[in-house]
């Protein structure tokens, strides 16, 4: 289900979201409090969080892109 978002993502918006294993990434996870999969978060360029999205009910894809533009 995610990875289908991610990729009707890519599709709609011609970008890509960076995607870290959690297994791989636990210091960016405690930063963070990444505790639920998946979580979606938007960080700020000195790396604050501008928003963020958990659980399975994925944000709507215009609710992202907003963050990255």
């Amino acid at each position: 289900m995610v990875f289908e978002w991610l990729e009707n993502f890519r599709r709609q918006t011609g970008r890509e979201i960076e995607v870290l294993d959690p297994d791989e990434n636990d210091e960016f996870c405690r930063v963070y409090d990444v505790v639920e999969y998946p979580t979606i978060l938007a960080l700020s360029d000195d790396g604050g969080v501008l928003a963020s999205w958990r659980g399975k009910m994925l944000p709507l894809m215009n609710e992202v892109l907003y963050y990255m533009i």
